[in-house]
């Protein structure tokens, strides 16, 4: 059985979602590579909602937290219950399905327990999977999949598309992308997933990555986004998907007003920016 939202054609002339992906919330006091998680959700969080109050959604791609544990969980719903913009979470491999359905029991799931849901705009259906393997992993470090049951239900939300247009997010990447820490852990049965988005004309969104890249595979579409904490470096070499480095952290932001289209910019978050014109006065 889908679950799915209805967003309203009347809601906004300009319809944005905000994206952000890869939160990694730690204990209390636990940094990432010296970086608080917590601190910098909210300092992106609150940058984006700033910036863009009309937005339908803020969309959060998985790996939500960084072992999967309930207090991480709750130290993310604390800041969650003060975002003024509905939130869609989706999990990824650092996550643990039961405890996120525990933290968040109202988030949508399919009856097999997997969170996913399909969210329609005027022009745009947006299809959200959860690509967990459903193992306990405390280092995280783990690829995905799609199973059966998951394959299954995006069919019939790719077949119910009538003239949307399919956006489908998921947390790992079908294919490669040139970082092999990073691609060594990427889907699993990638191809179930590939030709399944080439068939029905879909555009995929993806996090996993830690980077801004984009690019097509197969003829589809494709973006990934940067964490609001740590980014993965550009290493074309090292196969340790564990490295890390301190860069701005950023969110993304996907414009759905035209139909057929999908337009996706890319917002750094510290960096010190001026606005000019170049234009002189007569």
């Amino acid at each position: 059985m889908l679950v799915y939202f209805s967003v309203s054609r009347k809601l906004r002339i300009m319809t944005k979602l905000l994206i952000l992906t890869d939160i990694h919330i730690t204990e209390a006091g636990q940094t990432i590579i010296g970086l608080d998680p917590l601190a910098r959700l909210q300092s992106v969080l609150s940058a984006a909602v700033e910036a863009h109050p009309d937005a339908a959604f803020v969309l959060m791609m998985g790996d939500l937290t960084h072992h999967g544990t309930s207090t991480q969980y709750a130290r993310l719903r604390e800041v969650l219950e003060t975002c003024p913009i509905p939130v869609l979470l989706m999990i990824g491999n650092h996550d643990r399905r039961a405890a996120f359905r525990a933290a968040f029991p109202d988030t949508p799931a399919t009856d097999k327990g997997f969170v996913q849901q399909v969210v329609d705009f005027p022009h745009h259906r947006l299809i959200l999977l959860d690509s967990h393997d459903g193992g306990d992993h405390p280092d995280g470090f783990r690829s995905g999949i799609l199973s059966p049951e998951r394959l299954a239900w995006l069919d019939g939300a790719l077949a119910g598309c009538g003239d949307r247009m399919p956006i489908v997010a998921c947390h790992h990447p079908p294919f490669s992308v040139g970082l092999p820490g990073m691609d060594a852990i990427r889907l699993q049965n990638e191809e179930a997933l590939l030709s399944r988005l080439a068939d029905h004309g879909a555009y995929l969104l993806f996090g996993h990555i830690h980077r801004t890249i984009s690019g097509t595979a197969k003829g589809v579409g494709w973006s990934s986004f940067k964490s609001p904490c740590h980014q993965a470096p550009i290493d074309f070499v090292t196969a340790d998907s564990g490295l890390s480095i301190d860069e701005p952290g950023g969110y993304g932001i996907a414009l759905l007003d035209r139909p057929t289209q999908i337009t996706i910019h890319h917002v750094d978050v510290g960096l010190e920016t001026t606005t000019m014109s170049d234009r002189t006065s007569q």
